[in-house]
């Protein structure tokens, strides 16, 4: 998962041995973590090929044609890209631990979800990636959909969003959820107080105390130096082999 970044120039590693999917990914996208969470909590052999997303391998495009990442290679050769299209597929061509809610309702109303929590990922994006301190109208989006899933969790039955362990929506917010701390540097300490978001925070606790979650998992350090990285211009996708 830690292996390097493969850049402009370099060779098309060969194909995956047995039949192994392959991940096109990158250690700090965390669209590409949604793929990874889904793989591991499912226990489907893979593995990843990095990509620097600054110098992109020329050979990429010819298997992704928008050349983004997350994509899945499956043993077969196809490739899918899009990280919901992506575990959708993985969730039903894998049966085995079911992601998605068995009840068709839910699943959907999870769906909606997801697709709300797309304003807060918007935003989180817009804060960190630019200098500055976030705005009245980023403090609300963020506060409104972390309000949204707090409330959610009231309502459902278990300490997950997917019960008694995690499904897909837990899944699906998480990476970002493992970000949240990033907002502390631009002095909105606020947002994340427990006793505003108590079952959110208890809910972030349990995640990173999950075996599958604990996989991909990095600490706050590591993003926080990535994220001065991106932002000056120079992103090091290699930090954490570099830190070594």
């Amino acid at each position: 998962m830690n292996s390097p970044h493969l850049s402009r120039g370099a060779k098309q590693p060969p194909p995956p041995r047995g039949s192994k999917l392959r991940v096109y990914s990158n250690r700090f996208c965390p669209y590409s973590q949604r793929v990874i969470l889904v793989l591991d909590a499912k226990k489907i052999p893979y593995d990843i090929v990095n990509i620097n997303l600054s110098s992109k391998p020329d050979w990429l495009y010819d298997k992704v044609p928008n050349g983004k990442v997350p994509a899945l290679e499956t043993e077969n050769g196809d490739i899918l890209y899009e990280s919901l299209i992506i575990v959708d597929y993985l969730d039903e061509r894998y049966s085995q631990y079911p992601l998605h809610p068995k009840d068709p309702l839910q699943k959907a109303k999870d769906r909606i979800l997801i697709e709300r929590f797309n304003k807060v990922i918007s935003t989180m994006y817009r804060v960190m990636m630019n200098v500055g301190r976030i705005s009245l109208d980023d403090d609300e989006a963020i506060s409104n959909g972390l309000t949204t899933f707090e409330n959610e969790l009231g309502d459902r039955v278990g300490p997950f969003f997917g019960g008694s362990k995690p499904g897909m929506l837990d899944f699906m917010i998480w990476p970002w959820c493992e970000r949240a701390d990033i907002l502390k540097l631009f002095g909105n300490q606020h947002l994340l107080k427990k006793d505003k978001y108590k079952k959110l925070m208890e809910w972030r606790t349990r995640m990173t105390e999950e075996t599958t979650v604990k996989k991909s998992l990095l600490d706050s350090e590591f993003h926080i130096k990535y994220l001065q990285s991106y932002r000056a211009g120079m992103p090091d996708y290699d930090l954490i082999l570099n830190s070594k």
